[in-house]
């Protein structure tokens, strides 16, 4: 069995897809479903079982053989201010597996976050011996951080695998509201009005929608964890970005070009309230990634959100 935490949420289902494409369809499901509409991604998915991830701990000894535990799960809310709740989903929760994993000889595999690396404008370094010098903008970035940090402590990172997801977008995307992509929400606004809204610059530096970020698509995401889940000795922390910054203004015009339109853009203010803390600059290093064996191309951002627009969002697929 192969265990997918965060299995009907946006990355892990497509993960759990991926998996299925792969010929393994003896996947559990955990994941907490509530009253949203998340439950629509496990319907293109083949899966043995659901547990709802409050039930996960109480099952696992009666499972039987567990493979692996690709762990997903967590609030990836970076608007969430209720600490506890973050200790306890995020960092509690995943501390309980990993040490289960450890303990039985599991496979584990879990997401960490490109928030962890805070305001740093740089291309981004996945050093494990830098990790106390970070510092996350947002308690979710921190909840990710304190987990890596209890990782590398326990000596667990010879043993386990972590990604640091950049700005992950694409199918299966749709049920998470203003956490979506700025492909999903910019498709949206197209088919409202006819236009996109980007921030402002407010540095001399950089002109209007020419801030840039590493956009990586989620189909690129799911080759990655089968890189690691087919490479149990590739251990320790890893970017998972496409090692490319580019511009809001190049990812908007993508957008409009996938459904054959000429681009219109309005830009606005950066409300003062973030604008301080508003970053101009993401890019991941994947040297360390590549150094594995990771041969595999990622899609350029035109590919990417081409495949996205084309053939989910104007066909009114939302699912991989």
């Amino acid at each position: 069995m192969i265990i997918v935490t965060g299995g009907a949420g946006f990355i892990g289902s497509c993960i759990a897809r991926r998996l299925n494409e792969n010929g393994r369809d003896n996947l559990i499901i955990v994941d907490q479903l509530g009253e949203g509409e998340k439950w629509k991604n496990l319907r293109n998915i083949s899966y043995a079982e659901y547990i709802n991830k409050y039930e996960l701990f109480e099952e696992l000894h009666s499972i039987g053989e567990i493979e692996a535990i690709i762990h997903m799960g967590a609030c990836s809310a970076t608007t969430e201010r209720d600490a506890d709740y973050l200790m306890e989903n995020n960092y509690r929760y995943s501390v309980a597996l990993a040490d289960f994993c450890v303990t039985n000889d599991i496979r584990f595999i879990y997401a960490s976050s490109a928030a962890t690396y805070g305001s740093e404008e740089a291309v981004c370094l996945d050093d494990e011996t830098t990790l106390e010098s970070l510092q996350p903008m947002n308690m979710y970035g921190y909840s990710k951080q304190l987990f890596d940090l209890k990782a590398r402590r326990e000596g667990w990172l010879d043993k386990i695998a972590g990604l640091k997801f950049f700005n992950v977008y694409g199918p299966n995307e749709y049920h998470k509201g203003d956490m979506s992509s700025v492909i999903f929400k910019a498709f949206n606004q197209i088919q409202e009005s006819g236009k996109v809204r980007l921030f402002k610059s407010h540095r001399p530096d950089f002109k209007d929608g020419l801030q840039k970020r590493d956009f990586v698509y989620v189909k690129d995401a799911a080759e990655i964890v089968m890189h690691l889940l087919e490479h149990p000795k590739v251990n320790g922390i890893y970017n998972a970005g496409s090692g490319e910054a580019r511009t809001f203004k190049d990812l908007v015009t993508a957008t409009f070009q996938a459904m054959s339109l000429e681009p219109k853009i309005e830009y606005i203010d950066i409300p003062e309230a973030i604008r301080d803390r508003y970053q101009y600059y993401t890019q991941a290093d994947m040297s360390k990634l590549r150094a594995t064996g990771f041969e595999k191309e990622f899609h350029s951002l035109e590919a990417g959100v081409g495949d996205y627009v084309k053939n989910y969002l104007m066909q009114n697929i939302r699912n991989y």
